[in-house]
């Protein structure tokens, strides 16, 4: 009996990638590549080459994702729905002050802010199950991340289009500025966290992850509220290009999965420092299970930073003449992925582990936030578009 069922496993492996996809799936790809062609179809006149292979891409991400993880098939549509119904409620910009469904929930700002909320009350949920060790709380934390997700990246959709009723001439995706890439950045990493979370099947994490997002937040609103950054402005000519729509995102999944490392060193630390047979080494995941989630996230995150800094290279070859000009942005953005890789090499080559790399991860995430932010407040170069 054991032979037939390994015998049939081996079959089943062995098949193509597409002989194993379910009707399910199969629907799913036909449902996003429809949604494609209707944006496409819509949106032709002014869409160029690149922002036709820009959605023919990000579709087909979506799709690959959809099969990879299920729970994207529903929150996709949720999102997308949203979203739709947001823009339809907005024949000007002066319906979110009007609109009920815009002014308490679905303009851009309503929908920031209850991520900004949401976030926190999800850390604070995760921290009481971690606690308690009720899984009734770190459920309500899961819960709560995925809707802080879907309200910041439904806030950045309508803010997508918010900026087009501002004027032709002034509409641009989302990601242009400080206050626009702090929200991707918590939504990009509370989705990282919520694949792995549902990958490893605990929720032990919730609590250390989502502080870091917390902490994002925090200088969200106060970025908001102190210098009004909310507020929707052209592009400055740098920035009028197909590289920011893919560049951008994909720095900010690298950024992402670095902090979410970091904060997995953090627990690894906690886990390595508690007694075996204590509360806290009872709650959280084993130290092989972190060590090898940690070296995963920092894996996908560099795999991304890479790219992310090949394609900076491109656009800045376009925009300004040269690959590279040791602009402070550039040479921290080196100095990251120097620090990466160091950590991967070390880890393939000596097979250093323990608290040693849990460390570095930490400090890490120091290096890349002066990368990221540092920079903007104390230097200055060809990126001052981002300063403070």
């Amino acid at each position: 009996m054991a032979t037939t069922h390994e015998a049939m496993l081996d079959r089943l492996q062995r098949r193509h990638w597409w002989q194993r996809l379910s009707a399910s799936d199969l629907c799913w790809a036909v449902v996003v590549a429809a949604a494609a062609m209707v944006a496409l179809v819509r949106y032709r006149a002014p869409m160029n080459g690149y922002d036709t292979a820009i959605l023919v891409a990000t579709s087909l991400a979506l799709i690959a994702l959809g099969w990879h993880w299920r729970a994207i098939r529903v929150f996709t549509p949720v999102v997308g729905g949203a979203s739709l119904f947001a823009v339809m409620r907005y024949p000007d910009l002066a319906a979110a002050q009007t609109d009920f469904f815009l002014e308490y929930l679905l303009a851009s700002q309503s929908a920031i802010m209850w991520m900004s909320a949401l976030f926190p009350a999800a850390t604070l949920a995760y921290g009481v199950g971690l606690v308690t060790r009720h899984e009734f709380s770190a459920r309500v934390g899961t819960a709560l991340t995925w809707t802080a997700v879907g309200a910041g990246l439904v806030g950045l959709l309508v803010r997508w289009w918010e900026s087009y009723l501002h004027g032709p001439d002034i509409g641009h995706i989302p990601v242009s500025n400080l206050y626009e890439v702090f929200i991707l950045f918590a939504v990009i990493t509370g989705l990282i966290y919520l694949y792995y979370e549902a990958a490893y099947r605990t929720r032990a994490l919730g609590v250390f992850v989502l502080t870091v997002i917390s902490a994002a937040v925090g200088f969200l609103l106060w970025y908001h509220f102190q210098r009004g950054a909310d507020t929707i402005e052209p592009l400055v000519p740098a920035l009028q290009s197909y590289w920011m729509k893919i560049h951008v995102p994909a720095n900010f999944i690298g950024y992402g999965a670095f902090a979410m490392a970091a904060m997995l060193g953090v627990a690894y630390l906690v886990r390595h420092r508690a007694s075996d047979d204590g509360p806290v080494a009872a709650r959280l995941p084993s130290l092989a299970q972190l060590d090898e989630l940690m070296y995963k996230v920092i894996a996908l995150g560099f795999a991304f930073f890479t790219v992310a800094t090949i394609l900076g290279s491109l656009w800045a070859a376009e925009a300004w003449g040269g690959y590279w000009s040791w602009d402070p942005k550039e040479t921290w953005a080196l100095i990251v992925w120097l620090n990466y890789a160091g950590w991967l090499h070390l880890r393939f080559t000596k097979g250093l582990r323990g608290r040693a790399m849990a460390w570095w991860a930490i400090i890490g995430l120091g290096v890349t936030t002066f990368a990221f932010l540092g920079v903007n407040i104390f230097l200055s170069g060809l990126h001052s578009y981002g300063e403070l």
